[in-house]
């Protein structure tokens, strides 16, 4: 027996289930499954309903990307990302003031996560700025991460002395 294929407003409710999702990003979603009786305006319409009734908010999907993303990503991917669901440019400079303070201590955790030890060599160096380069960290936070790596090798290299002696 075949199912009866979903309505376009099931269909948004299901995406919404799983994730928070925009306006832009649900409508590309349903025009793909949007037939030739429904036109545009059907899934507008669909749309405009689900954000009166709250289902829809553009300031809920950035908290969400914010908090799923921004632990593990520069503030230029994640913005990125954000600017790629189509959310309105005040959302993204909210986003933006947000992230700014937490740029450097973000960026610290991931390079710890990923790297033991600073930089010995050039090569090195270069390879861990380009690491945190890839991740969406500016190139002056990315310098100022390694920079507050160098005195702890010193200590290291220190406390090692020490024990040696």
């Amino acid at each position: 027996m075949a199912r009866a294929p979903l309505s376009l407003k099931a269909r948004a409710l299901r995406y919404l289930a799983a994730r928070e999702h925009s306006r832009a990003e649900l409508a590309t979603k349903l025009a793909r499954h949007a037939t030739e009786h429904e036109s545009p305006a059907a899934i507008e319409r669909v749309l405009d309903e689900l954000a009166a009734k709250g289902f829809i908010d553009e300031a809920r999907v950035a908290e969400s990307v914010l908090h799923r993303r921004a632990p593990r990503l520069g503030s230029a991917r994640v913005l990125h990302e954000l600017r790629t669901k189509g959310l309105p440019e005040a959302v993204v400079a909210d986003a933006a003031r947000q992230l700014q303070g937490s740029e450097f201590d973000r960026a610290l955790a991931v390079w710890r996560r990923r790297f033991a030890a600073p930089p010995g060599e050039a090569g090195e160096r270069a390879r861990q700025l380009r690491f945190l380069a890839g991740r969406g960290f500016s190139a002056e936070v990315a310098w100022s991460v390694l920079s507050a790596a160098a005195p702890d090798r010193q200590r290291t290299v220190e406390l090692a002395a020490l024990q040696l002696a």
